[in-house]
């Protein structure tokens, strides 16, 4: 959600969010922007409750369709709550910070706002209200952690994966989103990374963080012999369907304006989105003989994921070639490179969001240029290629060490896996003492 375009137009608020440098009696209130972003909050909520919880629970086996849904509704809970105590600080407090000064406040915020202290109806951030803000970002938060739920769905405590996602929001998201978003004197905006909706502070981070957890974890119960196929591809598809039409408020919102940064976001969005679902379509025609609708539906999420980070600065052509790039690459990591490697990704978090987050974000180097059709100010692509991919690098290691001892602690502590017969009966039994179908 970077407009660095805004960042010399004066002082910064108190509590900016990236790129602003108006002066806070020089806001005023849109009526415009602040109609476009109560909407925008909407539709990314809408892509974590009902969206992913639809998406994720039709690729489940029917015994544990609620245990996937809770989890989606659980975290939406208490990712809300803690945003509001001080994850919105630790995320956008600029306390501290000073362009080309690495200290503490380059890597996290502070609490000055914590428990949102000072936040009013009159608040304004760019030119709409604060609160509504807020919420935009709360909803990032919250399908973040979320997207994990994808990689150890079908063997994990309830209990153990609300630990986990307090602790890894508190010691993860918010510290890589205030690198990346807070402004100057936040370490990856300093160093020049392009990140506009999320691609390394939510698809690389949660992506990076599911691949851990499945490999900490361990395969599920007669993985790979026995089969386990999705039970309802119906939902799967219907949940695909609200992701693609919730991302253009994910993308599209991320301008902050109903501008023409917002409508270009939107456009690219939906080419880049058509693009890979073709290009995971085709290569899964080619390679398995036949197109299925789980795949297309892949292809769908992998380009939303592979555009999020470049929405808000490539053209139309670069959208389709990153689109196209998302679809294929992201289709081959999640069936052969799954399989070569052995791990145990339940419904491919990893090689949909981290993959695909790490294809797009490495694209945006390029396709960002305004000679190859972009709209950033990229002049040299060799060098904002290897910005990108320091950006990339930093989030992998910081969240791949971090993600692992959390669990390790936390398996140590009170355990992460259902027991064998848990997971045999399943965990909406097992877990919530309910069943998704009662016939």
């Amino acid at each position: 959600m970077t407009l660095r375009k805004l960042a010399g137009l004066g002082a910064l608020l108190s509590l900016v969010t990236p790129g602003l440098a108006m002066a806070a009696d020089e806001v005023v209130l849109n009526s415009g922007d602040t109609a476009w972003m109560l909407t925008a909050t909407a539709l990314v909520l809408f892509m974590t409750i009902p969206g992913l919880a639809l998406f994720y629970g039709g690729m489940v086996r029917s015994k544990n369709i609620l245990s996937v849904m809770m989890q989606c509704f659980a975290i939406t809970g208490l990712i809300s709550i803690l945003w509001v105590v001080y994850g919105y600080s630790m995320t956008f407090d600029v306390t501290g910070m000073e362009q080309g000064v690495v200290n503490f406040n380059s890597f996290v915020g502070g609490l000055s706002k914590a428990f949102l202290a000072g936040v009013t109806p009159a608040s304004l951030t760019y030119a709409v209200p604060e609160a509504v803000f807020i919420t935009f970002q709360m909803t990032f938060a919250i399908i973040t952690p979320a997207l994990i739920v994808g990689a150890f769905a079908e063997r994990m405590k309830f209990s153990a994966m609300l630990i986990f996602m307090g602790v890894w929001f508190t010691l993860v998201y918010a510290p890589i989103a205030h690198m990346v978003w807070s402004g100057n004197g936040g370490l990856l905006w300093d160093w020049g990374v392009l990140d506009f909706a999320g691609g390394t502070v939510v698809h690389i981070n949660a992506g990076i963080a599911g691949l851990v957890a499945c490999v900490v974890m361990g395969k599920r119960k007669g993985y790979p012999t026995t089969p386990m196929a999705p039970h309802n591809l119906g939902y799967t598809l219907v949940g695909a369907a609200m992701l693609w039409i919730g991302w253009f408020g994910f993308n599209a919102g991320s301008a902050v304006a109903s501008n023409g940064t917002a409508g270009m976001a939107m456009l690219v969005t939906q080419i880049a989105t058509a693009a890979a679902a073709l290009g995971w379509m085709f290569a899964e025609w080619i390679t398995h003989g036949k197109p299925s609708a789980l795949g297309i539906a892949s292809g769908v999420v992998a380009g939303l994921v592979g555009i999020t980070p470049a929405a808000g600065t490539v053209g139309p052509m670069g959208a389709l070639v990153i689109g196209l790039a998302a679809g294929v690459i992201c289709f081959f990591c999640a069936t052969t490179l799954k399989r070569k490697l052995g791990y145990d990704d339940s419904l491919d978090a990893f090689g949909v969001h981290g993959i695909g987050g790490i294809v797009g974000a490495l694209l945006t180097g390029v396709f960002a240029a305004p000679a190859l059709g972009g709209f950033g100010t990229v002049t040299d692509i060799g060098a904002q290629v290897f910005t990108q991919f320091k950006g990339v690098a930093f989030t992998v290691v910081y969240t791949a060490i971090v993600t692992f001892v959390i669990l390790k602690v936390l398996d140590l502590v009170i355990g992460l896996r259902v027991s064998e017969e848990e997971e045999t009966v399943g965990l909406d039994l097992a877990q919530h003492n309910e069943r998704g179908y009662n016939l």
